[in-house]
C-alpha cells in the first residue's frame, strides 16, 4: 500500500470513528520500572502507567515510602511491586535490575527520574560538595539506570526509555549551574541512546517539565520571592501533575510509535521567555 493510501485510511478511520484510542495509549502486558518513585512527579508517573494497564515497579531509596505505593496502586487493581535502588551506587542499581530480572521475564519501559537539586546558589558561591551530589544523582545515576536497562532492551530486540529532562534541559538561568549542566547532559545522553537503539528497536526520549511543585522546590515556591518568580512565568502558574500524564503515555506508548529521540518540554510556555 503506498503512502498515499495509507493516509487515506487513516483520515477515513479517524473520520468514522473507528480509531480504538483506549488501545493506542494502553500499556496492558507492559513491565514497566520507575526510578525515584518514592514522591513527587514518580509517584505520579507510577500512578499513570499503572492506570494505563502496566505492571509498575518502583525504584527508590527510601523503600518505606515505596511500600506505601505498591499498596495504594494494588488497592486501586494495579499491579505492582518495589524494589530498592540507590542510583548513586553502582553495586544498588546493578542488584536492584538483578532483582527485577529474577521476577520479570522483560523489560518494556524505563521511566528514569531520580533527581535532586540543591537551593539556589550563586556560582561563585558553591563549592565542589555542592556541585558533586547533583551530578552523581541526576546525571551519572540517570546513565546507571539506563545502562542498564539500555543492555536488556537491545536483547529483547524492544523497549522504552523516558530519561526525565526539564526546562533547564533547554534554557539557562541563574543560582542553579549544577542542576542545568545536569540537565542538558540529559538531553544529549537521550539524543545518543536515541541514535546508537534504534536499529534495535528500542526508543529513547525525554520528559522535560517546566515549574511543577515537588519535595525539591515546594518550600522556595512557597516563600514571597518565590510567589512572585511564579507571576513573572509565562503562565503565572506552576503546572497540575495531571498534565504531565498525557505526555508521558504519548511517549511510552504505541501512540508515539514514530518517537524517538525527542525532548518534550511541558511547561506551559515558559520556555518561550525563561526568567
Amino acid at each position: 500500500m503506498e503512502a498515499s493510501q495509507r493516509y487515506a485510511l487513516f483520515v477515513e478511520n479517524v473520520m468514522t470513528h473507528r480509531i480504538d484510542f483506549e488501545a493506542l495509549f494502553s500499556l496492558s502486558d507492559r513491565v514497566a520500572l520507575i526510578s525515584g518513585a518514592s514522591s513527587g512527579l514518580g509517584q505520579h508517573f507510577a500512578q499513570v502507567l499503572s492506570a494505563a494497564g502496566a505492571h509498575v515497579v518502583v525504584a527508590a531509596r527510601r523503600t518505606e515510602k515505596l511500600t506505601e505505593l505498591v499498596r495504594s496502586l494494588r488497592d486501586q487493581g494495579g499491579k505492582a511491586d518495589a524494589i530498592p535502588m540507590d542510583v548513586t551506587s553502582r553495586e544498588s542499581v546493578h542488584e536492584a535490575f538483578q532483582a527485577f530480572d529474577l521476577r520479570f521475564p522483560r523489560l518494556d519501559i524505563v521511566v528514569n527520574n531520580a533527581g535532586i537539586a540543591n537551593a539556589p546558589l550563586r556560582f561563585v558561591d558553591a563549592t565542589e560538595d555542592d556541585w558533586g551530589p547533583v551530578l552523581d544523582v541526576n546525571l551519572t545515576g540517570a546513565w546507571r539506570v539506563a545502562h542498564e536497562a539500555a543492555r536488556r532492551m537491545k536483547r529483547q530486540r524492544s523497549g522504552n526509555i523516558v530519561n526525565t529532562g526539564s526546562i533547564y534541559s533547554h534554557v539557562s538561568g541563574t543560582h542553579k549551574a549544577d542542576y542545568n549542566v545536569s540537565k542538558v547532559a540529559i538531553d544529549q545522553l537521550t539524543k545518543n541512546m536515541a541514535l546508537e537503539l534504534a536499529r534495535s528497536g528500542v526508543r529513547v526520549n525525554s520528559l522535560c517539565p517546566g515549574y511543577f511543585e515537588t519535595a525539591i522546590n515546594e518550600k522556595e515556591f512557597a516563600t514571597e520571592q518565590g510567589r512572585a518568580y511564579i507571576q513573572q512565568l509565562v503562565p503565572q502558574r506552576t503546572g497540575e501533575y495531571h498534565e504531565l500524564t498525557g505526555p508521558l503515555l504519548l511517549l511510552v506508548s504505541g501512540a508515539g510509535s514514530y518517537i524517538n529521540g525527542a525532548s518534550l518540554v511541558v511547561d506551559g510556555g515558559s520556555v518561550l521567555s525563561p526568567v
